[in-house]
């Protein structure tokens, strides 16, 4: 869909509106206004977003759109049921989730989307109050909800089964399967700059870095496939991009970019992972997170511009530990000049080798940043013997 912004006006404009004000981020204005895409709206629509941990531009592409579309549901205000095959979502179903994090049971990531996992999750919560275990979260199983408070306490129980799955899965890359994700591409260039006679774009620039990302995986061992090739005709949404990595049962999901700004003094790396502004997050992918961010800082220089929880549909609706990668801002000569150096590039690739090998590690075991020689995974893969 074509983004709406600040001067539009129709019908959509005014259901936007409808649900900024019910979520007290508008105040109600007269009739002449309804469908008017105004500087408060477009104030209302930035709040919005950044409570929601997705990117605040105030305009409403398709996943504001579908964010709004899902905070109109509040908790309690209808029966909520795995359906098939288009199952419930909105932000009722991601605070339920959320209550049943906190409790102690397993739903998986807090995406919003009432699935076999959360079914399953009400079910055992209902079974243990002395209700009908059918999954369905209707009046009796609120009032159980309200009823009760933590389960579990001194920890995030999430974090537990995320860490524990890890370290039982051993240390060793061999095997593992890891999705790259170049950003954008097809009739998305994504940040696009010209330089003197040439023309740098972020699609272009991402799409060699994960190839190159991908040379180093294979050589560890690794099962390795990319979500789009180097110049396909259109661009893949995010959401097929997160349905694809599912699909392959992938253990590690790594989507890079270049981000870009209107000051060219704006450069440095940041990585994100998912999370919401309530605490949130998917302890894996938050590790992973940090661990990128501090071998790509430590290996190439760049600024550290920290790791950050976003609710973006492709870490959001990914089931492994995920992140997106902005290496550096093509907007920046500082940073364009390090970017189309291939040297640079491969030493980007080498410090997610690394992050990637790091997260396997149990915590006590890790080893300190920049430590790791990326060749002797090679070369261990190449003589036949495991990482121990």
């Amino acid at each position: 869909m074509r983004p709406i912004r600040p001067g539009d006006r129709g019908p959509a404009v005014t259901e936007i509106r409808t649900v900024l004000a019910g979520l007290h981020l508008l105040a109600p204005t007269d009739e002449g206004r309804s469908d008017e895409f105004d500087a408060a709206t477009e104030r209302a629509v930035r709040a919005f977003q950044q409570s929601r941990g997705l990117s605040v531009d105030g305009r409403v592409g398709a996943e504001t759109w579908r964010a709004l579309e899902a905070a109109r549901w509040r908790l309690g205000a209808r029966t909520l049921y795995h359906a098939v095959p288009e199952p419930l979502t909105g932000e009722d179903v991601r605070t339920l989730q959320e209550r049943l994090l906190e409790m102690g049971y397993d739903v998986g990531r807090a995406d919003a989307i009432y699935g076999v996992r959360t079914s399953r999750a009400v079910a055992q919560f209902q079974r243990e109050v002395g209700l009908t275990p059918d999954g369905a979260c209707g009046p009796h199983t609120m009032n159980a909800l309200r009823r009760l408070g933590r389960k579990v306490v001194g920890g995030r129980p999430q974090w537990l089964r995320e860490s524990d799955a890890i370290r039982q899965s051993g240390p060793t890359l061999v095997g593992r399967t890891v999705v790259i994700d170049p950003g954008h591409g097809g009739t998305d260039p994504g940040v696009v700059v010209p330089d003197g006679p040439l023309r740098w774009t972020e699609a272009d620039l991402v799409h060699d870095l994960a190839s190159r990302l991908e040379g180093r995986l294979a050589a560890s061992g690794v099962r390795v496939q990319l979500t789009r090739g180097p110049a396909p005709g259109e661009c893949l949404p995010d959401t097929d991009r997160a349905q694809l990595a599912n699909a392959l049962g992938a253990d590690v999901f790594i989507s890079l970019h270049t981000d870009g700004h209107q000051n060219p003094a704006a450069d440095g790396v940041a990585t994100y992972h998912y999370g919401t502004d309530n605490g949130v997050t998917s302890a894996t992918g938050e590790r992973l997170a940090g661990l990128v961010q501090r071998e790509i800082v430590a290996r190439t220089g760049l600024r550290d511009c920290g790791t950050h929880a976003k609710a973006w549909d492709l870490l959001r609706l990914t089931r492994m530990p995920a992140v997106r990668v902005e290496v550096g801002y093509l907007t920046s000569p500082t940073d364009r000049g390090r970017l189309v150096d291939p040297r640079f590039r491969d030493r980007v690739v080498e410090a997610i080798v690394a992050a990637v090998q790091r997260m396997y590690f149990p915590i006590e075991r890790d080893v300190p940043t920049g430590s790791i020689d990326v060749s002797e995974l090679r070369a261990v893969v190449a003589a036949g013997t495991v990482v121990d």
